[in-house]
Order: structure tokens, then C-alpha cells, then sequence
């Protein structure tokens, strides 16, 4: 199964053609050949990809994502003097260049290509496939170790000017950085035994806006990773002890070594090593099932340290917008100087953001900051995303989408454009159309949920990159069969670490025939919907109610459907439960508690609650909804007027109903290049967020139902998370700023909406 033939010589190229150059059989009999048990290992550098197509996954994903990478440099105007110069280290037979042609065309993008490999069969492929191409790929068989761009710059032809002026290399040399703008791995680093060299010598190689796309097998507890922040993510990356002993006895037959250090610690430092000397872009854990479950890793990445000039200026730049606080100015714009910069007053540590004191720790350990630092755009701030606060939520949302009606808080707030705001992410539904409505000077949204913020990301990936017929399919209609390769070759660049694995491992919730809108917590509301209607016989009264042109229809048809909402069954079995409220609702208990105490306050008005219901909990849920679905369908137009119960009971929106964020308008502003400059996106509670802003900066807080969420407390308790947001909100609010909250409550604080609250900051609070 493993064949490996003896070749003379004891280093790693001999240990490669042992396994890889073609042997002849020693007989003069044609038929004795064609019967020897070793003649089909005879040819393996020319099978190679034939038989490692289904063996090594993730080559194609890993090239999407490099060739996505410099799509979005190209567009800043990266390459605008010069195109990039790419090296595949390790190459073999070639298959990544050409695969690479699926999404760049290879001989027009590239200045040069160079293919570097120690097997002499393979690069003897390799040379066949480009001869058959007709492409002029420099493919070198040399140690990766000892490889220098420059030992190869002058016998090369190919001009590197964008301009079209013809520049030898040995000219392009003279004139330009003898360093790759793209380094690819493909299932190389683990055959290479002295790997530490290997990736020192590629952090040389790569230039200091260069990209590194890696793609290979691992073995990895989490444990080895736990306390990093800088490896982009861990999500599906612990494998078991007994995948790992016997995967490392596998491939150690043939020479590949899955030893944690080749991604994981370096024997003197506790870190990654692939991690620990590149920036972390993206990066994926995967399995190959077909195979086994083998596990692979892709990493995109970049030069983990820049100048110091440049990593204070990013520090500082990130710093400021999620606080609020003055950002340190250049007193001279320039990019090759070290200038001095304004005198400013010194910022409080109390000023500073998580992001921030998670950077300085980095930086004094000689560690890569964390991957958010690396990315493309700068809203998603830094979290911890190991502590059980975030963990809780199983990495799920609970809301994909948003209940509360924007154009109330419009209308209420008078939102301008000299507003700072804080608000809740939720769905991110409200926040989008803020940013279209009013555009105000900053958005800081904030949710516990980091999957909540993983769906507004997306939300806004998709705003920068993809054509409006894309973001309706995905948004309004809930579904997208090329989701995938969108997620891949265009959203990608747009994306964090983070969000771009929970969606990547998420990709069927776009792809199967289900509704987007029918996962997370609200999706089991969507469900239960879809599942009453078809257990009771009133899918076509909800398609009629759905599509009443008129709300005198509309209320004839939801006196049939009222019946199935009211059923004594479905509120003894769903409704009063705790797991239905948070689940599909997303009512917590405290919020439940608060309705419960509501409806034993009021007297009995409207219809009584169905016979049965004799627990409190099941009458006030009953009362509840009651008050808040009749007005629904009595005073609004689903169809027309209200897309949130339209979402609810179809699983999208029509082109008639739909938020104003997902029109054709709102792309067209949503689109623009700095359409989302002034939003930060924040994973934390909102105490913590709220009490590291400078005082007095922000102008509204929308906090949504969030006071619901704390725990009952008595009226006066200073040390009540209730009263410690409180005091947090009045520190960071400007004099006459606002604060909007809504309760499922009749009362404030303690407290689909009973109530809605504005409140003015008039004084200070000590």
C-alpha cells in the first residue's frame, strides 16, 4: 500500500524518488511485466494528481482564497506599477498553477511564476504540463531552504511593468524587490523535515504586502492552542487522541511528518509556528471524510510585523474608533519617513480597548497580534473568543434577523449624521438601514453572541462585494445554490477569521432547498409555523393571508388561522415552556418572569385564555401573544406593510416587503467603497464595551430589550448589572444624549414590545 523502491542516497530528495520516479521493469516479457505487482508504482510522479485528487482536499479552497486575496489588492491598486510575482514551494507536478487558472488568468496576471520542488520526476512533469500549456513557468528543483529569487531573476524573459513596457527580470532586479508577492504550500510543509528553516527562509522570500497560502494535513489538540489569540479561530480544530496517534503512525510511513510543531509549538516558544511567524488572514480546519476523516488545515497569511511606525498607527487608529478616544496624528503625511507625531494628552488605560491591551501583550512577548489586526477592514474588533460568556451560545445565532421596526427609532430619534451610536447587532437588519436613512458619523454595534456578529459581517461582506441580485437571493429570498464559491472568491477578503469559518461551515444553511431564515433560534418559530400549518390544513389560509391585497381580507382570513394560534394543545406543549420562549422566541427567563408578573397585575380583559391553561405561566403567555398578534393582523398589511410576520410565517421577503436595506437604493449606498467606515463591530457585553468609551462621546444608545435580560433586583442596588449599565451609559453619553429601550414589560427596567422608553441624560451620575 505504501511503496516505496530503494534509490541511492540518504537525504530527502533520495527519500522522494524512492517513492516518485519512474522504475523500469527488469524483464524482456511484455505479459510478466504487465503482471508484476509493483508495475503500477512504477509511474507514480505521473499519476500523482490522478491519485491524490480525493486524498489531498482543500488545494482548490486555499487557491480561492489566495486569488480572492489579490483580486482585493489589485482593486486598492497594489499591482497598478508592478504585477505580483508568485513561488510555489513545493509544487510538484504543477496542478496548483494550472488549478490557479480558474480564477486568474496565469500568464496576463502574473509578472513571473516560479515552481520550486526537490523531486527531479516531478518537476519533469511539471516542465511537460507548462510545455503542453504553452506557459512560460520557471520550474526550479531545489532545496526550498537555499532558494533565493534573485538566483533565478536574469535568465527569465518575462516582463513584471503592469505598464506594458518590456522589463527583463535581470532590469526588474536593478529597479524593484527581489521578494514574492504570493507563496503557496500545497500538502509540502509536512514532507519537508527541516521545516523551521523552511518557513524562516519564506518570511524573507514573501514581500511586505504579500500573501502566504498554505493547505496540509495536521494533528492538533486544543489544548495547544488554548490562550493563543492570534490564530485566527479554532473552531473544529481539537482533533481526538486517538485520530491523532493513528493519522502521525499513517503518514510517517510515507515520510510526512504531522507532528503539532510544523502549525503548532516550536520546541522554545508556545506558539504556532506557521502562526507564530505569519499574520493570520483566514484559516480552516477541515476533514476528509471520504478518506477517513483526515484531518487538513488551510492558512491564509501575511507579514505578521511591519514597522513600528505602522503598527503604532494601526494600534492607535483601531484604539480610537471602538473608543472614542483622539487618535495620535502624523504632524506630516508620509510613508517612507518616521514622523513626529502631535502632542496629545494622555489616554486613561480605562479609555483603552480590549483590542488594544491584547495588542501591547503581543507585542512585548514578540507574538503576532491577533488576526483581526491583519484583516482587510478594521470594524470587527478583538474578543476572546474562548471564554464561556461566548461559548455558551454553541456557535449559533439566535436572531437572523431583527423584530424591531427601524423606522420607529428613525421617527423617535431623529437620526442625522452627526450622530454616534450604540446599538444592539441582533439580526444587523436595523443598523444596515441606519447607515442607509441617516448615515450618522459612527455605528458601534455590540451583541455577547460572536455569531451574531459573524451574520452581520456577512450582511456587510456582501454589500462590498457582490451584485444586488446576489444579496437579494442570499437576503430576501434566503437562499443561494453558489453560495459557496461566492464565500470563497468574493467575500472572503471582506471577512474575519472567524466569520469567515462559521460560515464556511455553514454553507448548506444558503445551499439546500431550507430558507436562510429557518436556522438559529428564530428559525424554530419559522418552523413551528411551517409545521402547524401543515398538521392543521391552513397552508393555503397563511399563502391568502400572506398575500391579502387589502386588510379588510386580511383580517377575514386570520379569523380562520386564529383558532390554530389560540389552541389549548399548542400552549400547554410550546408556548409555556422555557425552552420554546428562548429557543424560538429568544425570551430569556427574566423576560418570561417579567410577562408572567405583568399579566397578575392587570385585570382580565378580551377573550379569557382556552380551558386548560390553569398555570400562570401558559395565561400570561397566552395573554401575550394575544395583544400582540390581533393589532398585527388587524392594523397592518403583511404583504405590503409589516416584514417581519411576513418573514415569520413564508421564511422571506417579497419584493414588495421587504427591509429597506435589501432595495435596490440601498445597495447602490451600501455599495460604495466607504459605505461602512464608521461601523465597529463589537463582541462583549455592553457594560464592558459601554465603560471604556471616552465620556460624553456618544449621542444615542439603542439598547433594545437588554434591561429584560437582567436578573429581577430590588429598586435601589448599586451593584446590579442593571444599575452598573446604567451608570455606564450616563458616563459615556453626551449632555442631552438618548438612550431607547423597549421591554415586553409594561414597566420600565425591570422590564414583539409592551412598552418602548426614551430617555434623556439632563445631569452627570456619581
Amino acid at each position: 500500500m505504501k511503496p516505496h523502491s530503494q534509490i541511492e542516497g540518504s537525504g530527502q530528495q533520495a527519500a522522494l524518488e524512492s517513492f516518485y520516479k519512474v522504475q523500469v521493469a527488469h524483464t524482456k516479457n511484455p505479459a510478466a511485466a504487465l503482471m508484476s505487482p509493483f508495475l503500477k508504482f512504477m509511474i507514480q510522479a505521473n499519476v500523482y494528481d490522478a491519485t491524490r485528487k480525493r486524498l489531498l482536499c482543500g488545494r482548490e479552497d486555499m487557491l480561492a482564497l489566495v486569488a480572492a486575496q489579490l483580486k482585493f489588492q489589485a482593486r486598492q491598486g497594489l499591482f497598478d506599477l508592478s504585477k505580483p510575482v508568485w513561488i510555489d514551494v513545493g509544487g510538484g507536478t504543477g496542478y496548483n498553477i494550472e488549478a490557479m487558472h480558474l480564477h486568474l488568468d496565469v500568464p496576463t496576471f502574473f509578472a513571473a511564476v516560479f515552481l520550486v520542488d526537490l523531486s527531479p520526476s516531478l518537476c519533469d512533469v511539471a516542465k511537460k504540463r507548462f510545455n503542453r500549456l504553452g506557459w512560460d513557468v520557471k520550474v526550479i528543483c531545489e532545496d526550498a531552504r537555499t532558494f533565493r529569487l534573485e538566483d533565478h531573476l536574469e535568465s527569465s524573459p518575462d516582463p513584471r511593468s503592469a505598464t506594458g513596457q518590456l522589463v527583463k527580470y535581470g532590469q526588474w532586479a536593478a529597479n524593484s524587490k527581489t521578494n514574492a508577492d504570493v507563496i503557496t504550500m500545497s500538502y509540502s510543509l509536512s514532507m519537508i523535515p527541516d521545516y523551521y528553516n523552511v518557513v524562516d527562509s519564506l518570511v524573507t522570500l514573501l514581500a511586505s504586502t504579500g500573501v502566504i497560502g498554505v493547505v496540509d494535513f495536521y494533528v492538533q489538540s486544543i489544548v495547544e492552542t488554548s490562550g493563543r489569540n492570534y490564530v485566527g479561530g479554532s473552531f473544529n480544530r481539537h482533533v481526538n487522541w486517538l485520530s491523532r496517534v493513528f493519522w502521525r503512525a499513517w503518514f510517517d510511513c510515507d515520510r510526512v511528518g504531522l507532528e503539532g510543531a510544523r502549525r503548532v509549538s516550536h520546541t522554545s516558544l508556545p506558539c504556532d509556528y506557521l502562526e507564530y511567524r505569519f499574520g493570520t488572514k483566514k484559516t480552516l480546519d477541515e476533514r476528509n471524510y471520504l478518506l477517513g476523516g483526515i484531518p487538513y488545515y488551510i492558512f491564509l497569511g501575511c507579514h505578521c510585523q511591519g514597522s513600528f511606525k505602522r503598527t503604532q498607527e494601526l494600534l492607535d487608529m483601531v484604539d480610537a474608533s471602538c473608543t472614542e478616544s483622539p487618535q495620535l496624528i502624523p504632524a506630516t503625511k508620509g510613508h517612507d519617513l518616521i514622523l513626529p507625531l502631535l502632542p496629545q494628552p494622555a489616554i486613561p488605560m480605562e479609555c483603552r480597548s480590549k483590542a488594544y491591551e491584547s495588542a501591547v501583550i503581543n507585542l512585548s512577548s514578540n507574538l503576532p497580534l491577533p488576526s483581526t489586526f491583519y484583516q482587510n477592514h478594521q470594524a470587527r474588533i478583538y474578543y476572546e473568543e474562548h471564554l464561556k460568556k461566548h461559548t455558551q451560545f454553541n456557535h449559533d445565532y439566535l436572531y437572523a434577523f431583527a423584530w424591531e421596526d427601524p423606522k420607529v427609532d428613525q421617527r423617535l430619534l431623529q437620526i442625522n449624521d452627526n450622530d454616534t451610536i450604540l446599538c444592539l447587532t441582533s439580526g444587523g437588519d436595523n443598523l444596515l438601514e441606519y447607515l442607509v436613512t441617516a448615515r450618522p458619523r459612527r455605528i458601534h454595534a455590540v451583541d455577547l453572541n460572536p455569531n451574531q456578529n459573524h451574520l452581520l459581517e456577512l450582511k456587510v461582506a456582501a454589500f462590498q462585494a457582490l451584485h444586488y441580485a446576489d444579496v437579494w437571493r442570499l437576503f430576501g429570498e434566503g437562499h443561494h445554490p453558489d453560495f459557496r464559491d461566492l464565500l470563497t472568491t468574493k467575500l472572503s477578503p471582506h471577512m474575519s477569521s472567524q466569520a469567515f469559518q462559521f460560515w464556511f461551515k455553514n454553507v448548506s444553511r444558503f445551499t439546500t432547498t431550507t430558507s436562510f431564515y429557518e436556522y438559529g433560534g428564530s428559525g424554530y418559530a419559522i418552523r413551528l409555523v411551517r409545521w402547524l400549518a401543515w398538521l392543521t390544513g391552513l397552508k393555503q389560509e397563511i399563502r391568502r393571508l400572506c398575500n391579502s391585497k387589502t386588510r379588510n381580507e386580511q383580517r377575514e382570513v386570520w379569523s380562520k388561522i386564529r383558532p390554530m394560534i389560540l389552541s389549548r394543545s399548542l400552549h400547554w406543549a410550546l408556548v409555556g415552556t422555557e425552552w420554546f420562549l428562548w429557543k424560538a422566541a429568544g425570551v430569556p427567563p427574566a423576560q418570561r418572569q417579567l410577562i408572567i408578573q405583568d399579566a397578575s397585575e392587570q385585570p382580565q380583559n378580551g377573550p379569557s385564555p382556552p380551558k386548560g391553561l390553569s398555570d400562570t405561566t401558559g395565561e400570561a403567555m397566552w395573554d401575550y401573544i394575544v395583544n400582540t398578534l390581533d393589532p398585527v393582523a388587524q392594523n397592518t398589511l403583511l404583504s405590503e406593510e409589516n416584514y417581519h410576520y411576513l418573514l415569520t410565517l413564508t421564511g422571506q421577503y417579497t419584493r414588495r416587503c421587504h427591509p429597506v436595506y435589501l432595495s435596490p437604493k440601498a445597495h447602490a449606498k451600501l455599495s460604495q467603497p466607504n459605505a461602512f467606515s464608521n461601523l465597529r463591530i463589537h463582541t462583549d457585553e455592553l457594560s464592558e464595551i459601554i465603560q471604556r468609551f471616552k465620556p460624553a462621546t456618544l449621542t444615542i444608545a439603542i439598547i433594545m430589550d437588554s434591561m429584560d435580560w437582567f436578573p429581577p433586583s430590588p429598586p435601589i442596588c448599586p451593584t446590579s448589572p442593571a444599575a452598573v449599565q446604567v451608570r455606564a451609559l450616563s458616563h459615556a453619553l453626551q449632555p442631552k444624549g438618548r438612550v431607547l429601550l423597549r421591554s415586553a414589560g409594561l414597566k420600565p427596567w425591570v422590564n414583539m414590545y409592551a412598552s418602548t422608553w426614551i430617555m434623556t441624560k439632563v445631569e452627570e451620575v456619581s
